[in-house]
């Protein structure tokens, strides 16, 4: 059976987060998320036009202050950036 357009793009996610955190495979560092951002998001971060803004997005979205994102910490950047192209959608 074929995955649907939503599954594969579910998958794409958990990959990219994989793909990236290199370290130990669960979490990403400050710089794995730069680098994911700067790849795989170029376009969102031309928005914040601001050269600190992985920084205060990496220590807004990790909530627990272990220095590393989690999938779930991961996952409330994924919303924001859906959040954002919808409202350019609309």
């Amino acid at each position: 059976m074929s995955q649907t357009q939503l599954e594969e793009a579910c998958e794409t996610i958990i990959n990219v987060f994989h793909q990236y955190s290199l370290r130990d495979g669960n979490s990403l560092s400050e710089m794995e998320m730069a680098e994911l951002m700067k790849k795989e998001l170029p376009n969102f971060l031309k928005e914040k036009k601001n050269p600190k803004a992985i920084d205060e997005m990496f220590n807004d979205l990790d909530k627990n202050k272990d220095a590393v994102l989690s999938f779930d910490e991961f996952l409330v950047l994924v919303q924001r950036v859906l959040f954002s192209a919808n409202e350019h959608n609309s």
